[in-house]
């Protein structure tokens, strides 16, 4: 059986691609040619920020290498559904890889062929030692989540166990470190170095949207209703749409608006109807021209976003406002290949890195970026990455 899956595949895929919007065509064909750029056909990690062409902002030396497991993991899920399994599965081995001890935020971009995989750093020249970021080092809950999406997509399209039991790796990962205690919902994760990690307290309705469906597709209930009830005491019925989560401390967090916030939970497999509202709320507040900014200061356009407004304007049969957004990101493909992270130079988020920030220090300058350009695959191919057989 496996052989006649295989074979059905090889002889699908061509003529998939053949019929596939340009835009899904372009962005499958790039996310591919990254995979098979790699010699051989083992484990492997991409980098997120896409070196090349020398367009957009110099480049930055804790991103040059990086590969971030939730870059990654979208870029799986992306490759199965341009009918690509056999680059999806080089990522998710190392996925499964890093599985067996628990994951990092990002990893060094390339064959994979240590284990588990080393987190990314680099050789900083000015202070004569080997560096790391504490992001990227951490593990953020949402991030672990995505990795067992990935590994969950895998296993429902080659029925090998071996996925499955790496994505319960991921998800127990979440239970037993991310727990903290709570009735509802879980916990931010660890930021900093392996051997000193701080624990975040806040929760993110983005990162419990991940997990109500991962606990769905595994079949795990209590765990997915824990993160569902979360999910749903976010929902601000007055105003029509989501917090973003809570504080330290466990307030509420009303002052920031970001457009994924908004957007997942409407992708969900038990979604609650009255959440549409929510797509209203980001037409107000988050609406720039040609699509959507990431939060509500509106001071660009974040590709990434866009395009998955488009695949909810999708699922909630409103084909046209898709395509007109599909037909506007289709404008920001790079020179090589990936989109753009952002139309303009450079987006504000109005969130913190870390609990060291001293400001709002997230933001996305306009580089290529394999997020992006999965996003914009699931757009265009109408592929929802939280539902088991879309």
């Amino acid at each position: 059986m496996r052989f006649l899956a295989a074979l059905f595949l090889m002889l699908w895929a061509p003529s998939a691609m053949a019929a596939m919007s340009p835009l899904a065509a372009s962005a499958c064909s790039a996310i591919t040619a990254r995979v098979d750029a790699i010699p051989g056909g083992g484990p492997i990690f991409l980098r997120s920020w896409d070196g090349r062409t020398g367009r957009g902002p110099a480049e930055d030396t804790a991103l040059a290498g990086a590969a971030f497991t939730y870059d990654n993991a979208l870029a799986v899920v992306a490759l199965i559904a341009c009918g690509r399994e056999a680059q999806a599965a080089r990522i998710g081995e190392a996925l499964l890889k890093a599985s067996a001890t628990g994951f990092s935020n990002a990893y060094r971009a390339g064959a994979q062929t240590e284990d588990p995989p080393p987190p990314n750093g680099w050789w900083s020249a000015a202070d004569n030692r080997w560096a790391e970021d504490p992001y990227q080092v951490g593990a953020a809950t949402g991030n672990v989540a995505w990795a067992g999406l990935a590994l969950m997509a895998l296993a429902e399209r080659t029925g090998d166990s071996r996925w499955s039991e790496g994505a319960k790796r991921a998800a127990a990962w979440v239970v037993a470190n991310a727990g903290d205690g709570l009735a509802d919902g879980f916990s931010g994760g660890f930021f900093g170095y392996r051997a000193t990690p701080r624990r975040l307290t806040w929760r993110s309705t983005e990162h419990n949207v991940d997990l109500v469906a991962l606990f769905v597709w595994l079949g795990w209930r209590p765990e997915a209703e824990r993160a569902r009830r979360f999910v749903a005491a976010q929902w601000d019925e007055g105003e029509g749409r989501f917090l973003v989560g809570t504080l330290p401390d466990g307030s509420p967090n009303r002052r920031l608006s970001g457009l994924d916030a908004q957007l997942w939970p409407l992708l969900l497999p038990e979604a609650s109807p009255g959440w549409r509202r929510a797509i209203a709320y980001v037409e107000r507040a988050h609406a720039v021209p040609g699509g959507f900014d990431f939060n509500d200061d509106r001071d660009g356009l974040w590709v990434e976003g866009t395009a998955q407004a488009a695949l909810v304007y999708r699922r909630l049969g409103r084909p046209s406002e898709a395509e007109r957004l599909l037909a506007g990101i289709a404008r920001q493909i790079s020179p090589g290949g990936y989109l753009w992270a952002t139309r303009e130079a450079r987006i504000t988020t109005g969130l913190a890195i870390g609990p060291d920030s001293a400001s709002a220090d997230f933001t996305y300058e306009r580089r290529p970026h394999l997020g992006a350009t999965a996003w914009a695959a699931l757009a265009a191919l109408d592929w929802n990455p939280f539902r088991s057989g879309h």
